[in-house]
């Protein structure tokens, strides 16, 4: 049982999780539908689907959004199955809205095996039956020739790449820009472009976040390209950011993630806001790491 205090309503904030069944045959799937509800203004990092004990994932289905006036609500649906028989607990899913844990209830699923029918006639396992195949015989001629024309191949390439690399020129080496200038030549051209103003929206944040994300590989020697935003923001914890820029470039680069993978759809003043703390936070990135 989860604690009280997470996975009810509290100021506008709930957050849910239903099985469309509680009780299945080894090996067929349930379907586990996650949900969350809360007010606009608050920073959200989604449930984070680990190993679940004597269970499977199957197929985790994309997450989808939906903005009102009372708020946000995202959904994802996650199929399961298990291949223990018993009574199980599906354990609860967190999800971290406004700096608070939210637990969901844990689910009841019991697994058991088909019924037999004793009165059917038994069957035992055939033994295996050879049969004969007449092109066994040719194989090693196969494998013979493909192995000549292969080593064939392999000096013909091998003495056509070294004349190449004689004659070759040296290249030339050409310095590359600071990481600074460079994020400011591209968030530079990508105003140029105004694909926030032209229903280019999940492009535009593709390519700010790509922007920030190369800033911070080549100047801070952080593996960036590899991880998550919400991995990249818990790395970003560390530097020397003030707490309130920090916040709002963790909730810019959520909602990267959020135009790109939920479908959501924002505003000509969220997206300007966007570009201008991503703009900042490479400036003051550049001056705190001098």
């Amino acid at each position: 049982m989860c604690s009280a205090l997470l996975g009810r309503s509290q100021n506008q904030i709930t957050v849910t999780a239903t099985a469309n069944r509680n009780q299945i045959l080894i090996g067929e799937p349930i379907q586990v539908t996650l949900e969350a509800r809360f007010p606009l203004g608050m920073p959200m990092t989604w449930f984070e689907l680990d190993s679940l004990p004597h269970f499977d994932y199957i197929e985790k289905g994309k997450l989808d959004s939906t903005v009102t006036q009372d708020g946000r609500s995202y959904r994802q649906d996650i199929l399961i199955t298990s291949f223990d028989s018993g009574t199980f607990r599906i354990p609860c899913f967190g999800v971290v809205i406004n700096n608070q844990k939210y637990l969901t209830d844990s689910i009841s699923v019991q697994v058991s095996y088909s019924k037999i029918d004793p009165n059917q006639d038994y069957h035992d396992i055939k033994d295996i039956i050879e049969v004969q195949n007449e092109s066994v015989k040719y194989v090693i001629w196969y494998v013979a020739t493909l192995t000549l024309l292969s080593l064939a191949g392999f000096i013909y390439f091998v003495r056509k790449e070294r004349v190449i690399e004689m004659i070759k020129e040296p290249e030339v080496v050409i310095p590359l820009v600071s990481p600074y200038d460079e994020a400011i030549q591209a968030l530079t051209a990508l105003q140029a472009q105004n694909l926030d103003s032209s229903g280019q929206q999940k492009l535009f944040y593709t390519r700010l976040n790509d922007i920030f994300r190369m800033y911070v590989l080549r100047k801070l020697q952080i593996a960036s390209l590899s991880k998550t935003n919400d991995e990249l923001i818990l790395q970003l914890k560390n530097l020397d950011l003030s707490k309130e820029q920090f916040s709002k470039l963790a909730e810019t680069l959520r909602m990267s993630d959020f135009v790109k993978f939920a479908k959501y759809v924002p505003g000509q003043a969220e997206n300007s806001n966007s570009f201008t703390v991503i703009r900042s936070s490479i400036d003051i990135l550049n001056e705190i790491t001098r």
